[in-house]
């Protein structure tokens, strides 16, 4: 209970400081780049106890994972020799990798915005980006919208639903995440035949 109560002590604090924005945005960094854990376990609470922040957390989380997504990106297109193997083997299996590389040679830039918003490990995406040299510029592009569209739907459900946004973000997650996805796709497919 200990542990307990002083993590929850330490969120207040954190919640309330003046270093509020600059660590999400350091934790949006990390989330997009080491630590492949969701961020909005994170976001939304925070998002519902600062509603005058809203938009801006939302916008210092999207900065963050771009930031991360050109830290990721460099890694993939200058040190993909050397340490390509171990990401790979740490994320993803070299089947799963080739694969990747053949999307992002195909169709890269909504095979990005796919990876962006889907609960898939977005290194895939960064590194792929990367070691296969894609456009800096349309990688970036691409991570910015679908993390944009991640983040900002957060605070939209936030503004809208006030406390019972977690409650309803956990109840309709997945079905969310399947119509975005399929909406996606549906899009790049488009862009395919046209």
């Amino acid at each position: 209970m200990a542990i307990q109560k002083k993590l929850k002590q330490k969120t207040r604090n954190f919640i309330e400081s003046k270093h509020m924005l600059s660590g999400i945005t350091v934790a949006s960094f990390l989330e997009s780049t080491i630590v492949p854990i969701p961020l909005e376990a994170v976001l939304v609470p925070l998002m519902q106890a600062r509603r005058e922040k809203l938009w801006l957390i939302a916008l210092m989380a999207t900065l963050g994972c771009i930031v991360g997504a050109l830290f990721g990106y460099a890694l993939g297109y200058y040190l993909f020799d050397a340490v390509g193997d171990w990401v790979i083997n740490s994320f993803s299996s070299p089947e799963q990798f080739e694969n990747v590389k053949q999307q992002m040679h195909n169709q890269g830039f909504w095979f990005v915005i796919t990876l962006g918003i889907v609960p898939i490990p977005f290194q895939i995406a960064m590194l792929a980006a990367g070691a296969t040299k894609y456009s800096l510029g349309l990688f970036l592009l691409a991570s910015a919208i679908s993390r944009a569209i991640r983040y900002f739907a957060l605070a939209v459900v936030v503004y809208y639903a006030g406390n019972k946004a977690e409650q309803l973000i956990s109840k309709h997650k997945t079905k969310a995440m399947i119509t975005l996805t399929v909406f996606v796709i549906g899009i790049w497919w488009v862009t395919t035949v046209i």
